[in-house]
């Protein structure tokens, strides 16, 4: 690697430092307390934004509740956000969420998302297995839009239904491909 490559990965890395400090996103920052006022904060945030989405909780077998996400890229790129699954509004476990992806990027942006859980089974086998990724079977929904989200419309034949919101940030579009999710103690 030329010092011409070291140096711009440098500058790369040291120019993301802000947006990640800015977060606070680490394991072990104020523990469970946070993460649950940022969980709480998110699904009063989601309620009162996109009102179709109570519907669609109170079908689901389970939530999972991703208050931030942080990703920042710069040709190889990077996210990682800690939540809570919430199981008849209880929270039952914490799990983190971490990406990493190359392409052609540049920027940062945080968002907020949660999975909905729709059939018992979906979330037994989130529970079950030592670390989840999404797969086929998961329907997104990425809105900005309050009348964008019903319940009616999402719950056709998904077992878990991903809602991404609250985008902000410089690069464009959020994607949970390539996001996995690990049981975790804050």
């Amino acid at each position: 690697m030329s010092s011409f490559s070291r140096r711009t990965f440098a500058v790369a890395a040291l120019a993301a430092l802000p947006f990640l400090a800015a977060c606070d996103n680490s394991v072990g920052a104020n523990g469970a307390q946070t993460v649950d006022a940022r969980v709480d904060a998110t699904l009063s945030y989601m309620y009162n934004e996109f009102p179709g989405t109570r519907d669609l909780a109170a079908k689901s077998a389970g939530m999972l509740i991703m208050p931030l996400i942080t990703e920042v890229g710069f040709g190889l790129g990077g996210g990682y956000g800690r939540g809570a699954l919430r199981v008849n509004g209880a929270t039952v476990d914490y799990y983190s969420a971490a990406a990493a992806n190359v392409g052609l990027q540049f920027g940062a942006q945080q968002y907020a998302h949660v999975l909905f859980f729709m059939t018992q089974g979906a979330l037994e086998d989130f529970r079950r297995g030592p670390g989840w990724a999404l797969g086929a079977d998961v329907e997104y929904v990425f809105s900005d839009v309050r009348e964008g989200i019903r319940a009616e419309s999402t719950t056709g034949l998904a077992p878990v239904v991903a809602i991404v919101f609250g985008q902000a940030g410089l690069k464009v579009g959020a994607s949970l491909e390539g996001v996995k999710y690990t049981r975790i103690i804050p």
